[in-house]
C-alpha cells in the first residue's frame, strides 16, 4: 500500500511539474479588425518547444460568449489559442468567419515563438465555434486572404456546429430556425475530398437543439460520398447540446493524437 502511495505521490508531482510549465498570455491581439480580435494563449515556459497547436473557438450562437481555455487541454501537451470574435448583429457574418480566419493564420504565422509548431495546427470549437472551424477549414477563401491554404491544417474537429447555414444568420433573414437554409456560408455548400482530416462530434440526437444530430449525420455522409478518406462522426449519447462540450475533448485528443502518429511514420 505505501509503494503505491509514494508512486501516486510521484505522478501528481510529475502532472504538476508539468502544468507549472505552462502559462497564459492573455488578449493577445490577432488582427486590428476590431477590440475582439483577440486570443489567450496557453504555451510552454519552454518557447523552444514544438508542440502541436489546438486553436478553439467558442461558442454562444454567434451573438455572444466569450474565450476560454478548456480545462481538458490545459496538460502541457499542446499549444492553445483560445480566440474571440466579432459578433451578430454589430457584426455581420462574414466579419465572424474572417476573424477565425484571421486568427488560424496568425497562429500559423506566430505560433513558433509560443513554442507550438506551424505545421501542427488543428482548429476546433463548441456549436457557433464548430460551425467557425468548418467554415474556414472547408471553403478555402477565408484563409488564402491571409496567404494560407486551409490543407495545411492539422485536422478539423467541430463541435456540434452548424453545417447549414446558421440559425442566427437565418434569423436575420427571418427566418426561423426550424426552416433549413444552404447557401455559401454553409459548410455543406463546400463539402470536398480533399480537406483536412475532419472529426465530427454531437450530443444526442434527441437532446441537441434544431436537429443539429441529422444535419451533421448528412454532412458526413456528403464528405464520405464526395470520396473524404478522413471524416468521422461521433454522437454522444445522454448529453445535449450545452454538455457535450466537456466528454467531446476526449474523443478529439485521441483523433489528434492519432493523426500525429500517422504523420510521424
Amino acid at each position: 500500500m505505501r509503494k503505491i502511495s509514494v508512486l501516486l505521490v510521484l505522478l501528481c508531482a510529475l502532472l504538476s511539474a508539468s502544468a507549472q510549465n505552462m502559462v497564459t498570455e492573455k488578449d493577445v491581439r490577432y488582427s486590428n479588425a476590431g477590440e475582439r480580435c483577440v486570443a489567450d494563449v496557453l504555451h510552454p515556459a519552454d518557447k523552444s518547444a514544438r508542440l502541436p497547436v489546438i486553436v478553439w473557438f467558442h461558442g454562444g450562437g454567434l451573438t455572444g460568449g466569450n474565450k476560454f481555455i478548456p480545462q481538458q487541454l490545459s496538460g502541457g501537451d499542446y499549444v492553445v489559442v483560445a480566440a474571440n470574435y466579432r459578433l451578430l448583429p454589430d457584426a455581420a457574418l462574414d466579419d465572424c468567419i474572417d476573424d477565425a480566419a484571421a486568427a488560424t493564420a496568425w497562429v500559423i504565422d506566430n505560433i513558433a515563438d509560443y513554442g507550438g509548431d506551424p505545421g501542427k495546427v488543428f482548429v476546433s470549437g463548441h456549436s457557433a465555434g464548430g460551425y467557425l472551424t468548418s467554415m474556414i477549414g472547408l471553403d478555402k477563401k477565408w484563409l488564402k486572404k491571409y496567404g494560407h491554404d486551409a490543407d495545411s491544417l492539422a485536422g478539423l474537429i467541430p463541435f456540434s456546429g452548424q453545417v447549414i447555414t446558421h440559425f442566427a444568420q437565418r434569423e436575420l433573414s427571418g427566418l426561423s430556425p426550424l426552416t433549413p437554409m444552404v447557401d455559401d456560408k454553409a459548410p455543406l455548400y463546400h463539402v470536398r475530398k480533399d480537406a483536412p482530416p475532419y472529426i465530427i462530434i454531437t450530443g444526442d440526437r434527441e437532446m441537441e437543439i434544431f436537429g443539429r444530430y441529422e444535419e451533421n449525420a448528412y454532412m458526413w455522409r456528403m464528405m464520405k460520398l464526395a470520396g473524404h478518406p478522413q471524416v468521422y462522426i461521433y454522437e454522444l449519447d445522454g448529453y445535449n447540446h450545452g454538455d457535450m462540450e466537456k466528454p467531446a475533448h476526449h474523443i478529439m485528443l485521441n483523433h489528434i493524437k492519432d493523426i500525429l502518429s500517422d504523420g510521424n511514420k
